[in-house]
């Protein structure tokens, strides 16, 4: 087992000290009004001068983690299809590869960063959750698909957020099966290998697909039966990689009751930067309060007017 130190936090990396929560198979609807509008609006509680070092703060942190994901590419690629697993007590695949990704990019973040928390998916957490009190924070995925990264199937991804008070902010996310770097955050927009992309130029091309989650609950399904004859269905093996894409262009919508905050926080981050509307069907998970890698499911469903407008009527 080895241990890593960030300010007062420490992360160990130990593939079997998890715990799960029995899923749930009820859902309410719970209407969440935001306190704000974006996450960005906490800026304007800030001063002209807290704003400008805060431009500056930010970045810094985009531009060295842009350099961190970069230097990870290799071993991801390597390791693809190439990697003995093992399974958590939640019954979801660890690979190697997973831990030690969250450990190398831990340690990257951790290098220019120390008053930052740094959360992963693969952190070993005992006892209460961690309390997330610093102004800036990130939130890992080192590898979201690892069942397709183990089975070498190439829809798989590194996932990492960067997260303000608690709201995602920037993500960074490498998409193994097109070998791209997608990016972008509020008042950033979208990018694919730093090259700035305008969504509805590819939406413009796309059929009618939108991304689901299976298994899911048989009341669930009944819910939205209706849509599954107006849609093509794709189920990718990737909460992250799913969202993303509805953030690029190609689906226009998502319904997910299947993924943890640490899914979907880097493409929620690019989302917001695109327009895309979201929803979450329970309780909000940001800004996030309290981590730990027991976390319940956060079921949402995001997209274009039209599929929101249709999924809004069978709520």
């Amino acid at each position: 087992m080895a241990a890593y130190q960030a300010s007062s936090h420490v992360y160990l990396y130990a593939p079997f000290a998890f715990s799960c929560r029995a899923p749930c198979s009820a859902y309410c609807i719970i209407r969440v009004k935001p306190v704000f509008k974006n996450p960005m609006d906490l800026l304007d509680q800030l001063s002209r001068q807290e704003k400008a070092q805060f431009d500056i703060q930010f970045r810094h942190r985009i531009n060295a983690a842009r350099v961190a994901v970069k230097a990870q590419i290799p071993f991801f690629d390597r390791h693809f299809g190439a990697v003995a697993s093992e399974w958590k007590a939640d019954k979801s695949r660890v690979t190697f590869a997973d831990l030690a990704l969250s450990r190398q990019l831990t340690e990257a973040l951790a290098a220019d960063f120390k008053t930052d928390l740094i959360l992963s998916e693969e952190s070993s957490i005992e006892g209460e959750p961690i309390s997330v009190d610093t102004e800036f924070s990130w939130l890992l995925d080192p590898i979201d698909g690892t069942n397709n990264f183990a089975l070498g199937f190439s829809v798989c991804a590194i996932s990492v957020a960067l997260m303000y008070r608690g709201y995602p902010i920037y993500g960074f996310i490498y998409d193994h099966s097109s070998r791209s770097l997608i990016e972008g955050g509020y008042g950033y927009g979208l990018l694919i290998d730093q090259k700035k992309c305008q969504r509805s130029h590819l939406a413009e091309q796309a059929q009618r697909i939108i991304g689901m989650h299976y298994p899911m609950a048989p009341d669930v399904v009944a819910q939205y039966q209706s849509l599954l004859s107006r849609y093509r269905v794709r189920c990718l093996g990737s909460g992250t990689l799913t969202l993303l894409y509805v953030a690029m262009g190609p689906y226009c919508g998502i319904i997910d009751y299947g993924v943890k905050h640490w899914d979907i926080a880097a493409a929620y981050a690019i989302c917001e930067a695109v327009g895309i509307d979201f929803r979450f069907i329970q309780q909000a998970p940001f800004p996030l309060k309290r981590f730990h890698t027991d976390a319940q499911s956060c079921a949402y469903y995001a997209g274009d007017a039209a599929f929101m407008a249709e999924v809004e009527a069978l709520q």
